[in-house]
């Protein structure tokens, strides 16, 4: 609501139209450039987290299993470490017992951890690791105090899957801080942009020509 004063032109006026949001700097796109690092960061880690577990459950061949207390032939390669794994885990408590005539003695030995992989509905979990003095086809056999299933393979990379692990972590969360990075500056300078194009629009203080007549207080004058 404009003022009026004695001096001719009021104060105030008409509002300033808003800034159009096009004219503001840096522009929208910048949130839209926010969500697509995001996306990709994010699916940066999701891929990380497939290709981990995919290795992991991987390392189990399960289509080369054999009950215990049977034998199975397979390819082993010198210097190339294997793992034998038994089928519940409950198994590996005791009486779990596996050879591989021709192998020499030291070839099959017991890890120093534990180590399980879930394939299906069945965990697997890690007995034994190979690793033979000479490639060859060798002959094993693993017995178990209660009805099990044994598989020989890959040995489990621990390392590895928790860096991937990590890795895919510090993804999703460089999503979410790169995301808000960006959308917070763009926020904070498109303010700063509008509050400098509305001062720059502003119009100068409001004086009328000047005022004739008596003075203020004065017989005649206003406020009289």
């Amino acid at each position: 609501m404009a003022i009026p004063t004695p001096w001719g032109t009021p104060y105030g006026g008409p509002p300033l139209p808003p800034v159009p949001a096009k004219d503001l700097r840096p522009r929208r796109v910048w949130y839209l450039v926010a969500a697509l690092v995001a996306l990709v960061l994010a699916g940066a880690g999701t891929v990380l987290v497939v290709v981990t577990v995919k290795n992991t459950v991987d390392a189990v061949d399960t289509a080369r299993g054999f009950p215990g207390g049977d034998s199975r032939t397979f390819h082993l390669v010198r210097g190339e470490t294997k793992a034998i794994y038994v089928s519940p885990s409950a198994a590996a408590g005791g009486g779990v017992d596996c050879r591989a005539p021709g192998l020499g003695s030291g070839a099959i030995t017991r890890p120093d951890g534990s180590f399980r992989v879930t394939v299906g509905s069945r965990t697997w979990e890690r007995v034994f690791e190979v690793r033979p003095g000479s490639s060859g086809d060798y002959t094993l056999t693993c017995t178990a105090a209660r009805p099990a299933e044994f598989v020989l393979g890959d040995r489990p990379r621990v390392g590895t899957m928790v860096g991937g692990i990590l890795t895919a972590i510090g993804c999703f969360l460089a999503a979410v801080a790169a995301a808000a990075a960006i959308t917070i500056v763009t926020a904070v300078r498109r303010s700063r942009h509008r509050r400098r194009l509305m001062a720059a629009r502003a119009p100068g203080p409001g004086w009328g020509p000047p005022f004739t007549g008596p003075a203020p207080g004065q017989p005649g004058g206003p406020w009289k």
